[in-house]
């Protein structure tokens, strides 16, 4: 990302980084947001998903919920890696999507851990990508320093009054956890009933879906003929044409989508 390198050449360039990733097959997506020197061990074990720091002033920079697997990983499993990394920043933007006895936030940890900080976004769960807004948790010592090197204005008076009221919103919050997981669970069941589909089970709002025909071509058709989109995993090079993600909608519309792709999928399958 251009502005990280813009705005922490010096920082970034200074801490060797390594970024967790979930075990999908061969899946490796080489970032390039913070610095060069990041690196990344591919975990081939769920048991051990996240390598040992490398060396004594190493980040380790996480998504949990993982983006685009679903991949959750618990405290329990995290927590002993804050004593080896000397700074752990872990991107919890999808973690809103869990309701307070599933998720697994590190945020009661920051006043503990220094070298701790939790990124937050309200661009998934309250669907204000426009605003541009999300918030870091952090030790107190840490957010006295980033206070000093922020932009004076850097949330406008209107963002800020809807981000009040968005994390006000309980009822909205309770409505959403009521429909999203048996929703999720009943839509991993329909894909995995398509020949060719291997969905993989996730935790936020989406699943990530292996498929035996080109998902690009399943794309194509799928806009084409039904006026449905989905998302190609191309940004991702070692997912590339064999993966997309889809969102978890309501049932009607998870009904219409895999109705869609079943369809789609067993006319090429009838044409071998």
């Amino acid at each position: 990302m251009p502005l990280a390198e813009k705005y922490y050449p010096v920082h970034c360039r200074s801490i060797p980084w390594v970024m967790a990733i979930p075990w999908v097959g061969a899946f490796r997506h080489r970032p390039h947001t913070f610095a060069p020197t990041m690196s990344l061990p591919i975990p081939q074990s769920p048991n051990s998903p996240i390598p040992q720091s490398p060396h004594p002033q190493s980040g380790l920079l996480l998504n949990n919920p993982h983006n685009p697997t679903g991949k959750l990983w618990t405290k329990e499993e995290i927590l002993p890696y804050l004593k080896q990394f000397n700074l752990v920043v872990i991107d919890e933007a999808f973690m809103d999507f869990l309701t307070p006895a599933q998720e697994q936030s590190l945020i009661p940890w920051v006043a503990e851990y220094p070298n701790l900080v939790i990124l937050r976004s309200l661009t998934k769960f309250y669907s204000l990508p426009g605003l541009r807004i999300g918030y870091a948790i952090a030790h107190p010592d840490r957010l006295k320093k980033w206070q000093q090197w922020r932009d004076p204005w850097s949330v406008n008076t209107l963002a800020a009054a809807a981000t009040a009221a968005a994390l006000q919103d309980k009822e909205f919050q309770q409505e959403t956890w009521n429909w999203l997981t048996p929703a999720r669970s009943r839509l991993f069941e329909q894909l995995k009933a398509i020949p060719g589909l291997d969905p993989l089970e996730g935790a936020a709002n989406y699943l990530l879906v292996k498929t035996e025909m080109s998902a690009t071509k399943l794309q194509e058709q799928l806009l084409k003929k039904y006026q449905i989109v989905i998302r190609d995993c191309l940004s991702f090079p070692e997912l590339g044409d064999r993966y997309f993600r889809i969102a978890v909608r309501l049932p009607p519309e998870n009904d219409r989508l895999t109705e869609a792709i079943a369809a789609i999928v067993l006319r090429v399958i009838s044409n071998k």
